[in-house]
Order: C-alpha cells, then structure tokens, then sequence
C-alpha cells in the first residue's frame, strides 16, 4: 500500500469467531498497529473493526452489525477524493469490447478532466496516435452526458475498430500528451523482506515497466560511476522502453519481474 501511494487504511481483523480469548484479539490489533507505522501509516489512529464476513454471510445480527460498523468507518475515515476536473481530459484504457450494431467500446477510470458525448478524443500510447469521437459515455449500464475525474465509464467509440485500440493506451484530449519511450526516472528497489531481488542488478537490466494498466519492457541505463543498484537503494537512471507510453513528468510506475514487483519510480524527465 505505501509503495504505490495508497493514502488511508481501514483495518477489518477477519476470522474472530474462531478466537475465544479476547486478550488475543488485543494482541493482534497491537501487532496490526506496529506493522502500520513501520510503514509510516497512522497506527494509533487507524479504525480498526473486528468480527467475521462468514457469520455476517450466514445471517448472525452481531457479526452483520461488525460489517455496517466497517462501512461507517471508511465513510467516516476517508475523505472524499478531490477529482482533477479541470486539467485536460485522461482515461487509461482497461478493457476494450465490441458490442454489435453499436461499435467498440474502451472502459477504464478517468484519471482527470471531463468527457462529453460528441467530443473528439485521441488514442496515445503503444500504436501510432490516433483520433476518433466519443459517441456515447456509459456506466453501470445507466447512460450518461459526461463522464468525470474518478467515474469508471466505457467509451462508445465511433468508427474504430476492436484491432485499432488496446489496454495499456490513453484515451485523452487531442494533444494534451504525447507518447515518449525515453525518459528519467527515480526509482527505489525493494527489499528482499518487502518482496523484491534478493541480488543486485546492473547496467543494462530489463525487466517490465508498469504504467497504469500495462507492462512494457525497457531497458534501465545506470549513471556514470553507478556499477549496480541493490534491493532498498534508491537511484536516478535513463529508461528506454521498447513501445512508446503516454507519459508526461510526475508519472509512477512499478517495475516488475515475472508479475511481481520489484521496484517503483517516478518519471523526472521526458528525453524522447
């Protein structure tokens, strides 16, 4: 959670039916709380609820109260998020689906901005950029005028084909960002205990850079004077990326082996 920059925590200890001794229940809670600020998250302060999701499921009052008090409490601790409403309009597509007699369909969160039915918007990202019209905004199957920063919507896209879009491309306002697969990064590696290497890496590594919703391998260059990188360092290096990403300065992205993460950056620099 802390690696990739989640704000605030909710604490449910499952599973509390099968312990009679509440001092246990403490105990854990304690535990809970250190791991929390270990990780500089607010342990003391952090709701915690305890009861068990199965006996809610099966019908018992007490355990369902737990459940509804679970609810309070992540509308009581976490504030609503502010939404990007006025920067240029973003989406990263998720998903693509093709509905027959209607046309393809791109679905993910908006990450900033507004779209409206009509709009011209323009794909970026791992093909060659290109432009198409939204010509209807949908979600939850309930359709809409626009959608907004934080909605999950599916895009209604006139004229392109299932094959001209993927995952892993932008959906955004024509021009507003470019695809690049040369950049600057600060990057911090894991540790072994937080799941990354347990070996160094040097110059010339390629693993996986993960950009919002897809892997792209690139190819890390160390610093001059830099030999290798061990797991818990933190290290400014230049990224070449075999596909060209939408990205622009202040971009996270994870690095990844195989699926797992071993590492996380920021993008400093844009170079190509």
């Amino acid at each position: 959670a802390r690696q990739v920059g989640v704000p605030y925590i909710v604490v449910f200890l499952n599973k509390s039916d099968m312990v009679d001794d509440p001092d246990l229940l403490e105990l854990v809670e304690e535990e809970v709380k250190d791991l929390l600020k270990e990780y500089d998250f607010p342990g003391d302060d952090i709701p915690f609820v305890t009861g068990s999701a199965l006996r809610a499921l099966e019908g018992d009052e007490e355990h369902r109260q737990k459940i509804l008090e679970l609810a309070q409490a992540l509308d009581d601790y976490i504030p609503e998020p502010e939404r990007d409403l006025d920067k240029p309009f973003q989406m990263p597509v998720e998903d693509v689906f093709s509905i027959t007699g209607r046309g393809t369909v791109a679905t993910g969160r908006i990450e900033q901005g507004i779209v409206k039915t009509g709009e011209t918007v323009e794909l970026v990202g791992i093909r060659d950029s290109a432009q198409t019209v939204v010509t209807g905004v949908e979600m939850f199957r309930k359709i809409l005028d626009e959608g907004q920063a934080g909605d999950n919507v599916g895009c209604l896209l006139r004229g392109t084909k299932r094959d001209d879009i993927e995952r892993g491309q932008v959906l955004c306002k024509p021009g507003s960002i470019t695809p690049h697969t040369k950049f600057k990064a600060q990057v911090y590696c894991l540790k072994k205990e937080e799941g990354g290497r347990h070996t160094p890496f040097f110059n010339g590594y390629r693993p996986q850079f993960y950009f919002r919703t897809t892997d792209v391998t690139g190819v890390a260059n160390l610093p001059e004077g830099t030999e290798m990188v061990m797991p818990g360092d933190n290290v400014e290096m230049t990224v070449e990326l075999i596909q060209p990403i939408a990205m622009d300065e202040g971009l996270r992205f994870a690095i990844r082996e195989g699926g797992r993460t071993v590492g996380s950056g920021v993008v400093t620099e844009v170079t190509e």
